[in-house]
């Protein structure tokens, strides 16, 4: 059975639980996204296996996962990312930040997020059982979709969106893809 670190609001460990019981009892734990842009500043996303226990079928960011205890989160993004998209990079972190989201099937994810940043054009050779399918987008075409058709997306991708673009573009900067 795979585990979380349980901590918390300033990302302090206090304890391990079964990563599937931490999401039904909605338990504050560590987790990684990473968001993998290429080249032309287009995010990869991918599309959850519609057998995951949660969240099945929809789409999120590039990958997201939790360290294992005693695991440095940047190990676990760029272990994750190899295991699930099949892409190696350099990554960086470039925030956390603490979310609540109620999800399908009694679920709730309630994870202090360490959000890494890579570039790779490399192409994605995802893990079949942990991803349904894959694309390059836009971040423009991305938030018109987003607003369009939030439904389609999972709840954390939609808040690290928006966390996204209130830590690295405040309004007073313009966005480096503009």
């Amino acid at each position: 059975m795979e585990q979380v670190v349980l901590v918390d609001e300033k990302d302090n460990e206090i304890g391990i639980m079964e990563k599937q019981q931490a999401h039904l009892e909605g338990r504050l734990h560590r987790a990684v996204s990473v968001f993998v842009f290429n080249s032309k500043a287009q995010l990869l996303l991918q599309q959850r296996h519609h057998t995951k226990y949660h969240s099945g079928s929809l789409w999120t960011n590039t990958c997201c996962s939790h360290p294992h205890p005693a695991e440095a989160p940047l190990h676990a993004a760029a272990r994750r990312l190899y295991e699930e998209m099949g892409i190696k990079c350099e990554l960086t972190e470039a925030y956390s930040f603490v979310y609540k989201a109620h999800l399908d099937h009694g679920m709730t994810e309630h994870e202090f997020d360490h959000v890494f940043i890579g570039i790779s054009d490399d192409t994605p050779v995802p893990n079949p059982e942990e991803v349904a399918g894959w694309k390059y987008i836009d971040t423009d075409a991305l938030a018109v979709e987003i607003k369009d058709t939030p439904e389609i997306f999972t709840e954390w991708f939609k808040i690290c969106i928006d966390q996204w673009h209130a830590k690295l573009f405040p309004p007073a900067k313009k966005k480096p893809y503009q």
